[in-house]
């Protein structure tokens, strides 16, 4: 019982920690984006780690589903889930950390592709992991949509 587990353990822990990593590395710059602008529709703060946390878990379920769909390690899908991993931290550091709004929406672009790539492959080798993706789409484009707003009434 424990080893059919195993892929989901150590897919929702790669993206907890990836989204644990980039919160803590973070942090230091979230006082300088509570004084910025902010666009309509704007959540508050708190809401941020909430979503993330399911949007990880999810995103790990699926990764998880599709693992243990004795598939390869090396398959297209499993390599997409850790470079978009990798997209993703990368976002927090170039959006809060270096302040490069308009860099970090244009990298962000290229997470969403990342993340629809993967959710295709994911879909392919099991659909309702394909399909638990579909929040994480949703969140990324208004992400892009926030981005942008704040890097245009900042600018």
């Amino acid at each position: 019982m424990l080893s059919k587990l195993k892929p989901y353990f150590i897919y929702i822990g790669m993206a907890l920690l990836v989204g644990l990593a980039a919160g803590l590395i973070s942090s230091p710059a979230m006082e300088d984006f509570a004084a910025l602008k902010q666009p309509p529709l704007s959540p508050p703060g708190t809401v941020f780690p909430i979503v993330w946390t399911i949007l990880y878990i999810l995103m790990g379920i699926g990764a998880g589903l599709v693992a243990s769909g004795r598939i390869s390690t090396g398959s297209p899908a499993l390599k997409l889930y850790i470079v978009q991993l990798i997209f993703n931290f990368g976002w927090t550091i170039i959006f809060f950390n270096l302040k490069l709004r308009l860099v970090a929406f244009v990298w962000l672009l290229a997470l969403l592709g990342l993340v629809i790539a993967m959710t295709v492959h994911f879909y392919k080798v099991r659909p309702i992991a394909g399909l638990l993706q579909i929040p994480y789409i949703l969140w990324l484009i208004f992400a892009a949509y926030l981005n942008f707003a704040i890097f245009y009434l900042n600018g």
